[in-house]
């Protein structure tokens, strides 16, 4: 039985876990709902060494250092490792599209680009996620409990992905090449335009059109808006041979709302 060691279980890894699980691994974590606890280092190291595969999720702390990587990147050698990225390493490209050979750590994500560095000199296999959306996490969530926003930049873009493809994603890419794989959907767009398809199929009517000010947006949300990019999708396509279960927010979220 194959073993994968995943630190963080979150949101995003615990569905990554249960698809491995399905798939008959044998799948030990720590995290809000894993097994062990990330300071159990014994039983960590322990489980690491008979695991041949390792997933982190756990992002850069508030130093800018990887907790991972800190407390047991001497017992990840020999790994197939698999890193959870964010495409906020890119910083701001003004709306232009960006793949895996831009650049990384111009923007605010300065922590999160080192991080991703450091896996990357490791072998790993880095997703660079955008925004992730998905059951019980999306537009249709904050519409409904009256938090959604619309605000007014006509020219603002974003590129994001269901869960549900990054599971597959991340699933591929435990066989593949070493590197940095984008993981984002095929249609970047405001986030005005999936608020509005969020209130098309609930019902409701959107939100008024505000400035960034008039939101009274928190500091993480503000700086959510101060980037704009489209990330390509193209190197996961070629070399996981990733197909998009919800190619645009429009598939994704009618997929929310009916509850798959």
């Amino acid at each position: 039985m194959p073993r994968i060691f995943i630190f963080g279980l979150g949101y995003t890894a615990s569905r990554i876990a249960a698809a491995l699980t399905l798939k008959g691994w044998d799948v030990i974590s720590t995290g809000r709902d894993g097994s062990l606890g990330f300071g159990d280092t014994g039983n960590v190291r322990m489980a690491l060494a008979d695991a041949g595969h390792v997933l982190s999720s756990v992002p850069p702390d508030g130093t800018g250092s990887d907790p991972v990587l800190d407390t047991y990147g001497d017992a990840l050698g020999g790994k197939t490792l698999v890193y959870l990225s964010s495409t906020g390493v890119y910083g701001d490209t003004g709306g232009a599209w960006v793949d895996e050979t831009a650049q990384i750590g111009s923007g605010r994500r300065v922590a999160r680009a080192e991080a991703d560095a450091r896996w990357l000199a490791r072998d790993a296999r880095v997703l660079r996620l955008p925004g992730i959306y998905g059951p019980d996490r999306s537009a249709l969530e904050r519409v409904r409990a009256g938090k959604a926003h619309r605000i007014d930049l006509p020219d603002q873009v974003f590129s994001r992905v269901h869960v549900d493809d990054i599971v597959n994603g991340a699933l591929a890419a435990l066989d593949a090449p070493a590197g940095a794989y984008n993981l984002a959907d095929d249609l970047p767009a405001s986030q005005n335009a999936v608020i509005e398809e969020a209130c098309r199929l609930l019902g409701l009517p959107p939100p008024p059109l505000m400035t960034i000010d008039a939101a009274n947006l928190s500091q993480m949300a503000r700086g959510f808006y101060a980037e704009n990019r489209r990330v390509a999708n193209g190197k996961a396509r070629r070399v996981l041979g990733w197909v998009l279960r919800y190619p645009s927010y429009r598939e994704g979220l009618r997929a929310c709302f009916a509850g798959a």
